[in-house]
């Protein structure tokens, strides 16, 4: 039986289309298209602000009346650092793309108080966290210590086969700062080579919410609530795209005190 947290792709664009409304929550916002080169797509952000992240391929790039260039060009989302391009709220985008490229549209609420603006691939932050097979590569494309936004919170993670990601399990579920922020997430999941899985457990503590996912290539998983760890299958490693946003721009988290030991080993 399918999870009501799992999204499978679809045949044609938007691939994926996770709204506020078909998620049931408040604040993210998750579309992502798959473009064949001299394809357009254009739109405005209404009372959002965008994180337009090339995934894989190139395209032009222009929003707000500013004409941002060719931008992207690695192969897949596991080549390198990503292209993004930050959009405010009630202003216009277009991509037109130069190759075969996907595309995700990242967008939470915002009033349109700064700028559109590039992030190249050299403002990426990058960093490795945990060890032994809990090590995993994390992108800041919209960490929370970026200025550069009002709601949206982006990373990218490169998890290696056989490894876990967002592990020892966390939550960010509860607006209880300085402790914990309430977050709603997003997880786009892209597998190499693409016939293999990982698995996405999302549970809380009551275990009112349970739910262990097989995850495939090109899947999204939704975490509205609970904690979140995945593990990659051996010998396929594991990308995944990361939205959040909440009430609050903070990324605070609250890690299960049954598995917290691990953080002492």
């Amino acid at each position: 039986m399918n999870s009501h947290l799992l999204r499978r792709p679809a045949t044609r664009n938007p691939i994926h289309n996770i709204t506020p409304e078909n998620a049931g929550w408040t604040y993210v916002c998750f579309t992502l298209y798959r473009l064949a080169a001299g394809d357009v797509i254009e739109a405005g952000t209404a009372r959002r602000e965008a994180c337009i992240v090339m995934v894989s391929g190139m395209a032009h790039l222009a929003a707000s009346g500013q004409d941002f260039g060719d931008q992207g060009g690695r192969e897949s989302p596991f080549d390198g650092l990503p292209a993004s391009l930050y959009v405010p709220a009630n202003s216009g985008w277009r991509a037109e793309a130069r190759t075969d490229c996907e595309i995700a549209i990242c967008t939470a609420p915002a009033f349109g108080s700064l700028p559109a603006r590039l992030i190249p691939p050299s403002e990426v932050g990058q960093e490795t966290r945990g060890t032994g097979t809990n090590t995993r590569h994390v992108r800041n494309i919209l960490p929370d210590t970026s200025p550069h936004a009002e709601s949206l919170l982006v990373v990218e993670v490169i998890t290696p086969g056989g490894h876990w990601s967002s592990y020892p399990p966390h939550k960010h579920d509860r607006d209880n700062l300085p402790a914990e922020s309430l977050l709603e997430e997003t997880y786009y999941h892209r597998i190499r080579p693409p016939q293999g899985y990982a698995i996405q457990r999302v549970y809380t503590d009551d275990r009112s919410l349970d739910e262990t996912i097989t995850v495939q290539d090109g899947d999204v998983v939704l975490v509205p609530e609970g904690y979140h760890p995945v593990g990659a299958a051996h010998g396929y490693d594991l990308y995944y795209l990361n939205v959040m946003a909440g009430p609050k721009r903070l990324w605070r988290f609250h890690n299960d005190p049954a598995h917290a030991w691990l953080l002492k080993k």
